[in-house]
């Protein structure tokens, strides 16, 4: 049986996939990508899901299995395999160390990957950033080449010696190597003025590359110098080969390496493509599911579950019925192997197997026509298929006559049914339409054909079995109508099918337009709704920031004013406290609530006075106004004064002047401050307006309410009335009236 990745082309999403990895083992493990077990595939979905919202990088990896391998079989790596393998495993270290915060998926994957300390410490320390070995990578090598350098110095200091000395007979004046020895150019013929070993000579033979004898001895020990160092590299090189081959930890690294580059390329595959994430369910559902292989690719929904576990498609030739089969086929494969899905949504059992028979497959070794090739993979499906498995099976019953491969293939779907697995078949067979319309769990579906412009539409139609159209083409085409009718008088039902299902279809397909119609208006609403909602949030987070800056603005000035009332009462303890007072004054004035501005206000008015009464103003002096209440005439602030309106006015009209005046005026007698519980500033304050509303309202004396306690507050009250003007003199309360507890102020 053909293998069913390959019938379903699952090999090009792999190499798609493996042209999106950065590393060549992400590579080789995109291309053996296959199905893996539910939890891996569940594991595999969250990993892609993180590397699209956190992108990964892992470009200049490198292939570190490969240098791993070489190493443990004890090869010896080059400079430039060891710095490869060092940006590697440099790369991973600090990827871990950016992906463990993360806390998800990725971060458990980089759990996996080691420190690899010691060979990470020691490559810096003993190779260049091309990689050469450095001088410091031993004592020896050090050593060596500080012999070398002087000697390779001398030899060239000679040479040039000799050059300047026969000048006549030397061709050009540099130096150069022949053999690994230091040689200069000699003119052909001259070389006997300059005793040495010739070495070599130009294609021309016109120049001689001659080995002065004065220097042989010193090449000699160059030469073997240069062995020695030969040797300290490449025992250098093999020791730090072998300190990677020995780190048993870079194994798991280049797997967790490998695996976070799957990551990313599955990422970039479903960013490219459009795929979603899957969710595995008991049921095979799936909206606008595409292939994900063919250009602009038209979308289909389906639905299978424990009440229909077969759809059976039918239609014309090329109208995307196994494009159809290959996209469900694919989606399975795809997101049992840890891959997103070609669909906006997915809902996937998680099957045991996929079975396929699609398109034509012969056997020429054996000599089976194509209908016997579709047999043997049925006979394969019904013996292995379980009620987990999934079906693929294109043109059932075809390759034969008509009447045999409709039963066959009706006896087939029968035994599908009986097993209960998933399954899509497609076919010609009008009967096997008829079997579907009257059988549970087997449902008709169809692709659509545009007759107008005789092209398929590659739409799928859920419930409703496709026409051949082979009749309605031939009427577009105006075949004759003598023919046409022929032609329906000898179909078994006279036509009366093809009909019947043209009316479904256009009652099918009025019900599809109207349901994208209301779905189109639902997707509004719901859009709509979004956007309030978002608005909502938005308003309600800039109504937080106002708020928190306006209390912000609160407590700067509760604590300037703190801080201003902490200086005044220091300045107070001081013995400034004239000062003091004025300054708090000032204060409170600054910061008390504007009072609002004084009523309009004209001669004749009525108005509430406080304190309680009412009265008529007589006139206007500025910010003051006289008032006449009964037979008192009253000099009150205005903004103190309530108008009165007329409406009130009428069912209070003007009392007459009583015969007794004093009944009239405000009642004098002492008015009571208590001042007990407050600071001394506090204290003072409330007696400076006390003293301005007794002298507003003509009261002869006020009664300040202090108690007894340390005699502070009563001692600063006093020495505050001294200096006020206003204050005649100021004696304690009688003794029953609470004696040293009270001052009484007399104006």
């Amino acid at each position: 049986m053909r293998d069913t990745l390959e019938a379903l082309e699952f090999s090009e999403i792999l190499k798609r996939l493996a042209e999106k990895a950065q590393t060549p083992p992400g590579r080789a493990l995109a291309m053996g990508l296959r199905p893996l077990p539910e939890t891996e595939a569940l594991f595999r979905h969250q990993l892609t899901e993180e590397a699209l919202a956190y992108p990964l990088d892992l470009s200049g990896v490198g292939d570190l299995p490969a240098l791993y391998e070489k190493a443990k079989k004890g090869e010896r790596l080059s400079g430039a395999e060891l710095l490869s393998a060092h940006r590697a495993l440099s790369r991973a270290v600090a990827l871990k160390a950016e992906l463990l915060p993360l806390r998800n998926a990725l971060s458990q994957v980089a759990e996996r990957i080691g420190g690899h300390l010691a060979f990470l410490k020691r490559v810096p320390e003993a190779l260049d950033v091309d990689g050469s070995v450095k001088d410091e990578a031993s004592p020896r090598l050090k050593e060596i080449r500080g012999r070398l350098r002087p000697l390779r110095q001398e030899i060239l200091n000679r040479l040039y010696e000799i050059m300047d000395r026969h000048r006549e007979a030397v061709q050009e004046r540099f130096i150069t190597l022949r053999r690994e020895r230091y040689v200069i150019p000699v003119k052909a013929g001259q070389q006997h003025q300059i005793p040495g070993l010739l070495l070599d000579e130009s294609e021309s033979g016109a120049t001689l590359y001659l080995e002065p004898s004065r220097v042989v001895h010193l090449n000699n020990r160059l030469v073997q110098l240069r062995l020695e160092e030969e040797r300290e590299v490449a025992r250098i090189l093999l020791a730090l080969s072998r300190l990677l081959a020995e780190d048993k930890e870079v194994e798991a690294t280049a797997q967790a390496l490998a695996l976070l580059d799957l990551a990313q390329a599955q990422a970039g595959l479903s960013r490219e493509l459009g795929l979603t994430r899957p969710r595995f369910a008991p049921i095979l559902s799936l909206k606008d599911a595409f292939h994900p292989l063919i250009e602009n690719p038209v979308r289909n929904s389906l639905r299978l579950d424990g009440s229909t576990r077969l759809l059976l498609i039918t239609g014309p030739n090329m109208g995307g019925k196994t494009a159809f089969l290959k996209t469900v086929g694919l989606a399975i494969l795809m997101a049992q192997s840890g891959l997103f899905v070609a669909a906006r949504e997915a809902w996937l059992p998680y099957v045991d197997r996929v079975y396929a028979d699609i398109g034509d497959e012969q056997s020429i070794q054996e000599s089976l026509s194509t209908f016997s090739s579709h047999l043997l993979r049925l006979k394969a499906m019904l013996q292995e298929a379980t009620k987990e498995s999934l079906l693929l099976i294109d043109e059932l019953g075809s390759g034969t006559d008509p009447e045999e491969g409709a039963a066959l293939a009706q006896a087939v779907l029968e035994a599908l049914l009986k097993k209960g697995c998933y399954g899509l078949v497609t076919t010609h067979l009008s009967p096997l339409k008829a079997f579907a319309q009257r059988t549970l769990g087997v449902r008709n579906a169809s692709f659509r054909f545009d007759l107008e412009h005789l092209r398929p539409t590659y739409e799928l139609v859920l419930g409703v079995p496709g026409r051949s159209y082979a009749l309605a083409i031939a009427r577009r085409l105006e075949l004759g109508e003598e023919i046409l009718a022929r032609a329906e008088a000898l179909l078994p039902q006279g036509g009366r099918l093809e009909s019947l299902l043209e009316e479904l279809e256009r009652e099918k397909l009025a019900l599809m337009e109207e349901k994208r119609r209301l779905e189109a208006l639902l997707e509004e609403a719901e859009r709509k709704r979004a956007e309030l909602e978002e608005e909502k949030a938005r308003w309600e987070a800039t109504r937080q920031d106002r708020l928190a800056a306006l209390e912000e603005e609160v407590a700067r000035a509760l604590r300037k004013t703190e801080a201003e009332l902490k200086a005044l009462k220091e300045k107070a303890k001081s013995g400034a406290k004239r000062d003091a007072l004025r300054e708090l004054m000032e204060l409170r004035a600054r910061y008390q609530k504007p009072r609002p501005a004084p009523p309009p206000l004209a001669p004749g008015s009525w108005v509430e006075v406080p304190y309680g009464g009412k009265g008529r103003v007589v006139e206007l002096r500025g910010e003051e106004a006289l008032v006449q209440v009964g037979a008192v005439k009253l000099a009150l602030r205005a903004r103190e004064l309530r108008p009165i309106p007329a409406a009130s006015r009428s069912e209070h009209p003007e009392e007459p002047v009583p015969k007794t005046p004093a009944a009239l005026r405000p009642k004098i007698e002492a008015k009571e401050v208590d001042l007990r519980g407050l600071t001394v500033e506090e204290a003072l304050l409330e007696v400076e307006e006390a003293l301005q509303e007794a002298l507003a309202l003509g009261l002869p004396s006020l009664r300040l309410l202090h108690g007894k306690g340390t005699g502070a507050l009563r001692q600063a009250i006093r020495e505050a009335l001294k200096r006020n003007k206003r204050v005649r003199t100021f004696h304690d309360a009688p003794p029953h009236e609470g004696g040293h507890g009270v001052t009484v102020v007399e104006l």
